[in-house]
């Protein structure tokens, strides 16, 4: 395969710009590189949605106090921001989304009939990096999270294991990501991890026997756990042969029991939820970076920023594709007239990317007929054939 850099693809195909005026290790969505992320969301958000999930939202910033309760500010300080003073109380730029639907849960009394209860959430969260170890968008200071958490009762937490690595393996397959590794991430000896023995013990052996039930090969590494809980990791390589972390899913015990979380059992007396932190993507930014690099740049067409360029063969015909844009709605087309020959801009639609090339002359005004030129080549189309196959790929 040839090595080619997403950072290098993310500037010759206008995803993302790095800027220092606005600061490194913070990218700035291009228009194109804004419509991936939404189709990403948007896929991603149809698929929980179907799958019981519920999308909240939540601010940039919480109180100091808060992830106090939560242990980040003192087993995760190091990759956190310093606090800013508003009015006398001290806030957190936020490290991680699960305080926040910690609240979201607690703002309501729960029972039984409500779990488990999934919450997701597309957050943005700021990490400290080191400015060496900052690298396009496999690694950032401001990242967006494909979130959730789960509340669930201790005794659903192995089916709602299950189904959450259905999810997983369903989106990895959606991008033909097949060469993976599965990391189960174990307690080490560090004083990072909090919460008892028993609480992990029963942690560890739930995605334990999740694993051994799948039909995934996985290793086993201590001191890979955050700092609540055991978790999943998924690794994919990038063109170079680094192994990136993508898709995660973790099991707490201890965040519900710091902020002592309660629901009404069946018999009507309280218990205490586990949690379950998940994000098949991992980070947009990371899973983009991946995704440019696995593809080459070459998109899936419904993925594809732009899906057909229109050239037209002379200044006369401008007219003619403009209207012809608008009428292949909602395929997303661009219309090339630079002022360049057709053969150049055949090639710059190339090198972009583009999946579908339309060439639009005398020919194709009088008979209303067009052909597609792509991997494979379609003929004497009409516009409402073109739309047709378009709204299919994009379903």
């Amino acid at each position: 395969m040839k090595q080619i850099d997403h950072r290098k693809l993310g500037k010759k195909l206008g995803i993302f710009h790095i800027s220092e005026k606005v600061g490194i290790g913070l990218p700035l969505w291009l228009p194109k590189g804004a419509i991936i992320r939404k189709l990403l969301m948007d896929y991603l958000e149809n698929e929980q949605r179907v799958a019981g999930y519920d999308f909240v939202a939540t601010p940039h910033l919480g109180r100091l106090e808060l992830y106090k309760k939560s242990g980040h500010w003192d087993t995760y300080r190091k990759n956190m921001y310093q606090p800013i003073e508003i009015d006398k109380e001290k806030y957190i730029l936020k490290p991680m989304n699960c305080p926040h639907h910690i609240a979201i849960y607690e703002s309501s009394v729960r029972s039984y009939r409500d779990l488990p209860f999934r919450l997701a959430e597309y957050g943005t969260v700021y990490r400290y990096e080191q400015t060496g170890e900052l690298m396009g968008l496999t690694r950032t200071r401001g990242f967006t999270i494909d979130d959730a958490h789960i509340f669930l009762a201790e005794d659903e937490l192995e089916s709602e294991l299950k189904n959450v690595l259905l999810l997983t393996k369903k989106v990895f397959a959606k991008f033909d990501f097949y060469d993976f590794k599965v990391r189960v991430g174990l307690r080490g000896e560090s004083e990072k991890y909090v919460g008892s023995d028993e609480s992990w013990s029963k942690a560890e052996k739930a995605i334990k026997n999740v694993m051994q039930k799948s039909d995934l090969k996985f290793t086993e590494e201590k001191s890979e756990a955050a700092f609540y809980g055991p978790k999943l990791d998924f690794l994919v390589k990038d063109n170079l042969g680094r192994e990136w972390q993508l898709g995660t899913i973790q099991v707490d015990y201890n965040l519900p029991e710091r902020f002592d979380l309660k629901y009404t059992a069946s018999d009507g007396k309280k218990q205490r939820p586990v949690m379950i932190h998940r994000a098949p993507f991992g980070s947009l930014e990371r899973f983009i970076a991946i995704l440019l690099e696995h593809f080459q740049g070459k998109l899936p067409v419904w993925l594809a920023p732009v899906q057909i360029a229109i050239i037209p063969v002379s200044e006369k015909f401008e007219s003619d594709t403009k209207k012809l844009a608008n009428e292949l709605k909602p395929a997303r087309v661009v219309v090339m007239n630079e002022n360049n020959t057709v053969g150049k801009r055949v090639l710059n639609a190339k090198k972009q990317m583009i999946p579908y090339i339309l060439v639009y002359g005398e020919k194709e005004k009088i008979s209303g007929k067009f052909s597609l030129a792509g991997d494979k080549e379609m003929k004497n189309l009409t516009a409402e054939q073109i739309v047709e196959i378009m709204i299919k790929i994009i379903k």
